[in-house]
């Protein structure tokens, strides 16, 4: 059991582990898009926020009663 010799059925790995990646690679987000998934993840945010308030006050309008029910 050894190392092949050369491309199996014509595939070859055409980036080797070892190669350093170049920083520059990737996507560049101009600064409208920037803004535009700041604005995003804020609002995202805030309407969690208010569903993580709605369930708090929800549980205690119902009160402890909530919790006891028949099996």
């Amino acid at each position: 059991m050894g190392r092949a010799a050369g491309p199996i059925d014509g595939v070859s790995i055409g980036i080797v582990m070892d190669e350093p990646r170049k920083e520059d690679e990737g996507v560049v987000l101009t600064e409208a898009q920037k803004r535009a998934r700041r604005t995003r993840s804020i609002a995202i945010a805030l309407a969690l926020a208010v569903l993580v308030v709605l369930f708090y006050v929800m549980t205690l309008v119902k009160g402890p009663g909530v919790l006891v029910r028949p099996i």
